[in-house]
């Protein structure tokens, strides 16, 4: 693949990490009293259209979601890196695939803002209406419980490094990142999980209530208190700092 799809795939990791980098900004600045909201992708989205040319930024990111779909969606049926047909590697790259339609609906949701047919808030209509029913609840549940699992393992395994040594950032760079992008691994699968955990909870209940990283905020926030929302809200700040980095110097392998 040519290298004007590596450079789409490379802006659509970069949307990722500026997307999750404002969620955890506006958290965090709700967590210490400094303004902002708890905040899902969605809320992202509607913070981004409010700003001066919101349109052209909301457009700019609507591209580089559908972006990072590609990219999610090339690993999963290309098989970029090398990681075959095992039952591991099926299942990460059904891991990939699912990542891609989770993005699918967020990039989405930006189109709609776009066109002006979004509201505000968030539009987690399409997702909501999955969530209705209780086997695919489950279903979704038990993926971003698997997805919770997966960022902790990135975290302590140390997976992430290959990232961050291909970078060729300095050493004292790399003793900075490296720590940083632990603590983010660490911070997503708590928020992930909790999701999993919430989105089980209406499963079995028969609830039907919308589910996503604002209601995983309110759940730490009511639970932890403000202090411990606020820290994990820092972690995806991390995050998506890393994924910007990942962006600009990881070797995403595009044929």
């Amino acid at each position: 693949m040519g290298n004007k799809k590596q450079n789409f795939a490379r802006f659509g990791v970069a949307t990722k990490g500026w997307v999750y980098f404002l969620i955890g900004t506006l958290t965090a600045f709700a967590a210490f009293g400094l303004g902002g909201e708890k905040s899902g992708s969605n809320n992202a989205l509607d913070f981004i259209s409010q700003q001066l040319f919101g349109k052209i930024l909301l457009i700019i990111t609507a591209i580089g979601l559908v972006g990072y779909v590609f990219w999610r969606c090339y690993q999963a049926i290309t098989d970029p890196n090398g990681i075959g047909t095992g039952f591991k590697a099926i299942v990460k790259r059904v891991s990939y695939f699912i990542s891609g339609v989770f993005y699918s609906f967020l990039a989405f949701s930006a189109i709609k803002q776009v066109l002006g047919s979004g509201s505000n808030g968030g539009d987690n209509s399409l997702f909501m209406q999955m969530l209705n029913s209780k086997s695919v609840a489950i279903i979704i549940g038990a993926a971003l419980l698997g997805k919770s699992f997966y960022e902790f393992y990135q975290a302590y395994s140390g997976s992430f490094r290959k990232e961050v040594n291909e970078a060729g950032l300095s050493n004292k760079a790399t003793k900075i990142i490296i720590p940083a992008a632990k603590i983010g691994f660490t911070a997503r699968g708590i928020v992930v999980g909790i999701m999993a955990y919430l989105i089980f909870r209406n499963a079995f209940s028969a609830s039907v209530e919308e589910v996503d990283k604002t209601q995983a905020f309110d759940f730490l926030q009511n639970e932890f208190g403000s202090m411990i929302m606020g820290i994990i809200a820092v972690g995806l700040i991390l995050y998506g700092a890393f994924m910007l980095i990942k962006a600009k110097y990881s070797s995403l392998s595009i044929d």
